[in-house]
C-alpha cells in the first residue's frame, strides 16, 4: 500500500468524523473540536494519512495530531481506519509527529495511552518510548487507565 502524508484541513473532517466514533468510542472528538485544533498552526500540527485506489479515488487512512509548547511536544491523537491497521500506517504518523517535535526544538515527545491497547502500546514501546506511569480512570469516563510514556529527543 502506498501511503502518503500531509497536513490535515477542515475539508478532510467530512472524511474523519464518521470513523472518530469507531475509532475512539466515548473519547470521540466533535466537528467543533476539531475546528479549534486546526485553528491552532502555531502549537499544533495534524497529519492524515492516505492513499490513491487503482481508479484515482483517495482513501482516508488515518490522522494525528502532536502539540509543542516549550521543550515539551504532546500526542494528542493517533487514529487509523481498521481496514488499514497492521500495515504501518500508524508507526509512519507517529515518525512523523516525532519528525515535528523535533523540528520544532522538542526536547521529549509525551503521550497517554488505554492500558487495554496493546497494538498501540507495543508500536510507542518500538519506537522507542518509555513507560511513566499510570493515570488512573483517564478513558471512559474513568473505567479505563492510561498509560504515560516519553520518548526523549537527542539534538
Amino acid at each position: 500500500m502506498d501511503v502518503s502524508l500531509r497536513p490535515m484541513t477542515v475539508a478532510d473532517l467530512d472524511a474523519l468524523l464518521p470513523f472518530e466514533q469507531i475509532l475512539f468510542g466515548a473519547e470521540s472528538w466533535s466537528r467543533r473540536s476539531y475546528l479549534d485544533e486546526l485553528a491552532d498552526t502555531e502549537l499544533r500540527t495534524y497529519l492524515v494519512a492516505e492513499s490513491v485506489d487503482a481508479d484515482g479515488r483517495t482513501e482516508l487512512l488515518g490522522d494525528a495530531g502532536l502539540m509543542t509548547i516549550g521543550g515539551t511536544a504532546q500526542i494528542l491523537t493517533v487514529g487509523v481506519l481498521p481496514a488499514a491497521r497492521r500495515r504501518g500506517v500508524g508507526r509512519l504518523l507517529v515518525r512523523a509527529l516525532v519528525a515535528e517535535a523535533r523540528r520544532r526544538k522538542a526536547e521529549e515527545v509525551l503521550l497517554e495511552v488505554r492500558i487495554d491497547n496493546e497494538p498501540a502500546r507495543f508500536l510507542y514501546e518500538a519506537e522507542g518510548f518509555e513507560a511513566l506511569g499510570t493515570r488512573r480512570g483517564y478513558y471512559e469516563q474513568g473505567r479505563v487507565d492510561a498509560l504515560t510514556m516519553r520518548l526523549g529527543l537527542d539534538r
